[in-house]
């Protein structure tokens, strides 16, 4: 018989743990099927470890990788699956948005042969500016990518073990982990899931790391701002060049005029703005690369329980 996995990151969800266990129970139950909880805490500052450790002690088959400090989500879905045994693993959150009942369909979907299954929300409970931020992020980033990443795509998603082990040869630093999935590209579909607001507390994943989550993808799985800056560089000369003909052109065929210092200083401000800003760019993939290079473990690890 196949064995499933819940692959489970955690960060300060102590409100929502207990539920989460609750609801996924009752489902697994009635798939009869051999499983296991692979939860990593992504270095928590509240009760979730506790709550987990308890859990762990009455349920071998609850499974905890606590992480020694907030290495962020990519990390500790990483540090996940491979630690899961299972023949399919399940990628949710423990807020319950995406519902526990939709298990037995992602179970049942996987096993006509898909490597992955995407879960793809039919309408998103949030607000309405994250939704057009949400609706930006992944036309912009299906745009400069060339990444066939499913719009409007759920946390929920199971894929096979050996679609885990592609996963963990992709052992970059820079980790964006629905273009690693994309990226990875086996037989895939999707399946629409009704979420609904979250169970408890607040969502850990605020507007500055969506904007953060949105660099890292673009310059992880684009060279598209540097061919930019090549472009625009070569524009911005192409004018400097014909202004500097036109004023000369001027000077000596047509008009005595006197250049003005504002005119000068706002065009040496505005250039100098520009360099900066791709400077900068050029700066995060060196950045990145500086990263990758180091060579370091994508985590560290503090406590494992109910594993070898």
């Amino acid at each position: 018989m196949n064995k499933l996995s819940l692959v489970v990151p955690v960060f300060n969800e102590e409100e929502v743990i207990l539920q989460f266990l609750k609801e996924t129970r009752v489902e697994l139950k009635k798939l009869k099927i051999t499983h296991e909880y692979v939860f990593v805490d992504d270095g928590s500052r509240d009760g979730t470890v506790a709550i987990l450790r308890q859990e762990a002690k009455k349920d071998p088959r609850v499974k905890l990788v606590a992480l020694s400090y907030n290495h962020g989500k990519a990390y500790a879905f990483s540090a996940a699956i491979e630690h899961a045994s299972g023949d399919y693993l399940l990628y949710m959150d423990p807020d319950l948005q995406d519902p526990p009942k939709e298990i037995p369909r992602f179970y049942h979907e996987a096993q006509k042969g898909y490597d992955l299954v995407w879960g793809v929300r039919r309408t998103k409970e949030d607000s309405w500016w994250n939704r057009q931020w949400s609706r930006l992020f992944w036309k912009s980033l299906n745009g400069l990518t060339g990444l066939q990443i499913p719009k409007g795509i759920a946390v929920m998603r199971i894929f096979n073990k050996e679609f885990a082990r592609e996963m963990c040869k992709y052992r970059e630093a820079n980790r964006f982990i629905e273009g690693i999935f994309s990226a990875i590209s086996k037989k895939w579909t999707v399946l629409e899931v009704d979420q609904r607001p979250r169970f408890a507390g607040v969502t850990k994943f605020n507007f500055r790391k969506k904007i953060n989550l949105a660099l890292d993808a673009i310059f992880d799985f684009s060279e598209v701002p540097l061919k930019i800056t090549v472009h625009l560089g070569m524009v911005l000369t192409g004018l400097g060049f014909f202004a500097l003909v036109l004023l000369v052109s001027l000077k000596i065929f047509l008009i005595h005029f006197q250049a003005g210092w504002p005119s000068i200083i706002a065009s040496l401000i505005m250039m100098f703005g520009i360099q900066i800003f791709f400077l900068g760019i050029m700066s995060i993939y060196i950045g990145k690369i500086y990263k990758e290079v180091k060579g370091r473990p994508l985590y560290s690890v503090k406590e494992k329980i109910n594993l070898s």
